[in-house]
């Protein structure tokens, strides 16, 4: 799928990835994609609740090699 923003968080800790994600998102535009990496093991859950909280879209949480990235349709 299609992305406007590449985040890398990966190494990073809760609370980082969620805090940076939505720093990118706050820089974008309504509507665009934001492609974030992370290695984090919370961070399937917490970008979930994260979405559920600011009302922007997850389209997909995948997990491959240790990585997990998540494609996030700001609202």
């Amino acid at each position: 799928m299609a992305f406007d923003v590449e985040l890398d968080v990966r190494q990073m800790a809760c609370p980082m990835p969620i805090l940076r994600a939505k720093k990118s998102l706050s820089g974008m535009s309504a509507g665009q994609v934001l492609k974030i990496v992370a290695t984090d093991k919370g961070s399937p859950k917490d970008f979930v609740d994260f979405c559920k909280k600011t009302g922007n879209e997850l389209l997909s949480s995948t997990e491959a090699g240790g990585e997990f990235i998540f494609l996030i349709r700001r609202r």
